[in-house]
């Protein structure tokens, strides 16, 4: 019988090491998935490859097979919802974090099994009143999960496989910007970015333009074939529900087998973002911009209160509070405003960044941001990104950015312009200048937590050499290491000590040299 046990529990530990074994395997097979393709002797500023025109909106989105962003292992993508436009619920395979370019909204974030909280304030009396008559349960009015309220320089935090849906309740359009995760470790399925949507007849967002053609030569099959009057078909439309069969959803759901047809959309032609007819009708509490800041800034508080006591009574250990907290996770930090800069120099420009320090959902995520701003003939010094790639998109003006490999080549020597997205893979070396306008851009970095190190300034690595070294190292003077130390106080915002005229007679000069010796 002892035998008998001891072979057991053998077995026991042999299955659960191999299943160990094989979970490891797997998530170190993703993460290297896209090792090797960041050989890149060139990167390029992108534009958007791919536009779906909507009802009240459009999408645009980047070429996720750019060896650039498959290098970083992310997709970008774009959207413009039009005021009273409803972006339609959907998830993706990938974690996301959204930017707000521009105007305000609301956004709803479906939790799985999470309660109710937004309710109409008539529900409990009516409810009582029918339990006591014996009448059914069924609410007469809403009841739905937290609406979270946006506005511009917001990010908002969106796990992988979590809906969520948006909408624009303000009189211009809201622009976002979104970058997901392909290679984290929640996406188990392959490097193509995927958007499942629970309504609707949507188009693929990051299809390309061949693609495209051929959605749109589909799509209008699908509307011939409903202008002879055939019958639909399983599987026409391209949300979940659609490749359901009908009377499957219609037990699912326990309703006539015509409303579960109306939930496929096989010939609704509004696509991703739809026009809401009057203003969307939803229970959320009315406040003032101040209001909402001041409740931003509590939760923020209290979040990082519960975060201080995890640290010191958790020893270490991870966090173990996922049923107790999923529900009301702080999802939105806002990175536009001026006065919570993290790194300011006065009449060159400010940085804001948030992470997981400031928004704890983000360690789960495992991604992170940076908003930046700089004024005319400001510099972002030369630095590096220690332990992420980082995705850059131009909001605002134009800057000149070059960026370094690994072999001291220059892969990129640009300007960078509104619209446009750069990578800069892990460690390269990378500076910012901005040009006369100005200079906005939001980074979104790969790690929840990412880091960079200056090559000038006070906090430089420069700075922290010995003068013998340097001197050593650079073959010069002593005095000179000493100057080349601490001629800059500050951190990692300057101003250009050159002005851009004798930049550009500077740059035509080196040109000429070039093709004179050429």
């Amino acid at each position: 019988m002892a035998k008998l046990i001891l072979v057991s529990f053998s077995l026991c530990l042999l299955v659960l090491f191999n299943g160990c074994l094989g979970i490891n395997v797997g998530l170190r097979r993703q993460q290297q998935r896209y090792f090797g393709e960041c050989n890149l002797d060139r990167l390029n500023a992108l534009e958007p490859t791919n536009r779906i025109e909507a009802e009240a909106g459009q999408i645009e989105s980047w070429d996720h097979n750019d060896q650039q962003f498959r290098c970083a292992g992310v997709a970008v993508i774009r959207r413009t919802i039009e005021s009273d436009g409803l972006l339609l619920p959907q998830y993706s395979n990938a974690p996301e974090l959204m930017y707000i370019e521009r105007g305000r909204g609301i956004i709803g974030v479906l939790f799985p099994g999470c309660p109710e909280t937004f309710e109409d304030p008539q529900q409990q009396s009516q409810q009582g009143q029918r339990q006591g008559q014996g009448q059914s349960q069924r609410p007469e009015q809403d009841r739905h999960q937290k609406i979270r309220h946006f506005r511009e320089g917001d990010i908002i935090a969106l796990p992988a496989g979590v809906a969520h849906w948006s909408y624009n309740d303000g009189d211009s359009p809201v622009v976002t910007v979104s970058l997901l995760h392909t290679n984290n470790y929640a996406n188990q399925l392959d490097e193509n970015p995927r958007h499942f949507y629970l309504a609707g007849n949507p188009d693929d967002e990051h299809q390309r333009q061949g693609q495209q053609q051929f959605g749109q030569r589909r799509r209008q099959q699908q509307h011939r074939r409903g202008e002879r009057g055939e019958q639909e078909q399983q599987g026409e439309g391209k949300n979940v529900f659609s490749g359901f069969d009908a009377e499957f959803l219609a037990d699912a759901f326990n309703v006539d087998v015509d409303t579960a047809r109306r939930l496929q959309s096989n010939q609704d032609r509004r696509r991703n973002i739809v026009k809401v007819e009057g203003r969307l009708q939803v229970v959320r509490p009315e406040r003032s911009r101040q209001e909402w800041e001041r409740q931003e800034r509590q939760e923020r508080e209290s979040e990082q209160e519960r975060e201080r006591r995890r640290r010191q009574g958790g020893r270490g250990r991870d966090v173990n509070g996922f049923e107790e907290t999923i529900c009301t996770l702080r999802l939105r930090e806002n990175i536009g405003c001026r006065s919570r800069a993290d790194i300011y120099t006065e009449q060159v420009g400010r940085i804001n960044t948030v992470n997981s320090n400031t928004l704890p959902v983000l360690r789960w995520l495992q991604l992170s941001a940076e908003r930046g701003d700089l004024q005319r003939e400001g510099l972002y010094v030369p630095h590096w990104n220690l332990n992420a790639h980082s995705v850059v998109y131009a909001i605002r003006g134009r800057a000149r950015v070059q960026v370094v490999d690994d072999n001291g080549n220059t892969v990129f020597d640009d300007e960078l312009r509104q619209g446009q997205v750069l990578t800069i893979p892990q460690n390269f070396a990378v500076a910012k200048r901005a040009e006369s306008e100005g200079f906005e851009w939001v980074a979104f970095k790969t790690n929840d937590n990412a880091l960079i190190s200056p090559l000038a300034g006070r906090t430089s690595a420069i700075r922290a050499l010995p003068d013998d070294v340097l001197a050593n190292a650079f073959q010069i003077s002593r005095e000179e290491a000493r100057r080349l130390k601490y001629n800059r106080q500050e951190t990692t915002l300057v101003r250009s000590s050159r002005s851009s005229s004798e930049r550009r007679r500077r740059r035509s000069r080196s040109e000429s040299e070039g093709r004179a010796e050429a």
